[in-house]
């Protein structure tokens, strides 16, 4: 199993409205490792690792808003490089 590990960041309607708390229902389903949290921008972060094809799923949920009360209105992804210690995914901040 091939891993990979991205950082997300999204914009839109993602606060207030339990996107980090749905993202980590996708996440866990998934079985994908790492957390999300609010920034202070009105921004929501995500530090994400797992499998190549549930992360290409987790990546096109997030894209989508994974609560229908949300609204994305930009996505930004990069690939990770530094050690990543998480063992689950966690809603922060």
């Amino acid at each position: 199993m091939v891993e990979i590990a991205k950082s997300m960041r999204v914009t839109g309607r993602v606060q207030g409205v339990g996107f980090r708390w749905m993202t980590k229902m996708v996440a866990d389903k998934l079985q994908i490792k790492g957390y999300v949290q609010n920034r202070f921008d009105g921004s929501v972060y995500i530090e994400a690792k797992g499998d190549v094809v549930a992360m290409a799923k987790f990546a096109a949920a997030i894209k989508a808003s994974p609560t229908p009360s949300g609204r994305v209105a930009t996505y930004e992804e990069h690939v990770l490089t530094k050690d990543f210690p998480y063992d689950d995914f966690r809603v922060t901040g």
